[in-house]
């Protein structure tokens, strides 16, 4: 299933998000029009789990300190299809947990979400030396926040089984709990340990914040001033 939208509008116009997906976009187009030097030298801006946990078999003096690539990492893609899921997922569900916590705060829980990815595939492959990048550690934090805040709100999704191509909705709780699960199961050069970490970090921002106390704001009136009145109001 892929999803194509939901049918849960915002209140406000989600710019965090919007410049999230330009920021990574502008890196991605900057990687692939001018390179950062040498095809290789990308993987100084990657996310190294060894250089991480300090057991690399051999360290080389980074050109980028190694903490700063759990946060470099998460604006680079291996690819367009990399890139263009990653953005979809982030659009779709992003904007509304935007809405929901505030523009200031969800640039710092997605970031902190990214963390939290990082550090979940560092515990698991703490000895790797395989360069991880990728916003989907982040953007997994903003899905386990959607889940917890609007699990009713309706995804349309694209269906494909053999000949019969459809669009329905679902639950969101449905999809996403599909999604969680399915990073359980092994997939070739995919970090499904720092989607999971990701997801479950967003969820639990979500509880101990507080659900009701998030989406009250959400339910808060949005006054308007008198100038702002149409001339015949």
């Amino acid at each position: 299933m892929i999803p194509l939208g939901d049918e849960n509008p915002t209140r406000s116009f989600p710019i965090v998000t919007l410049a999230l997906i330009i920021a990574n976009v502008l890196v991605f187009l900057y990687d692939k029009l001018i390179g950062f030097g040498a095809p290789e030298a990308l993987i100084d801006y990657a996310m190294i789990p060894c250089t991480i946990s300090g057991q690399c078999e051999y360290q080389v003096p980074p050109i980028t300190p190694h903490w700063l690539t759990i946060f470099t990492s998460m604006f680079l893609h291996a690819g367009i299809l990399h890139l263009g899921g990653n953005m979809l997922y982030l659009w779709i569900f992003g904007n509304n947990v935007e809405d929901a916590l505030g523009h200031f705060r969800f640039l710092i829980w997605y970031l902190l979400w990214g963390v939290a990815a990082a550090l979940s595939h560092v515990v698991i492959n703490a000895d790797s030396q395989i360069p991880t990048v990728g916003a989907s550690g982040a953007i997994a934090g903003a899905l386990g926040a959607y889940f917890v805040l609007f699990p009713t709100a309706r995804i349309r999704v694209l269906v494909i089984f053999f000949f019969i191509i459809d669009v329905i909705a679902v639950p969101a709780f449905i999809l996403l709990g599909l999604w969680f699960l399915m990073q359980f199961q092994f997939q070739p050069g995919v970090a499904t340990m720092a989607h999971a970490g990701g997801f479950v970090a967003g969820a639990a921002t979500i509880l101990v914040m507080g659900r009701d106390r998030v989406l009250r704001r959400l339910r808060r009136p949005r006054y308007i001033t008198y100038r702002s009145l149409p001339p015949d109001y």
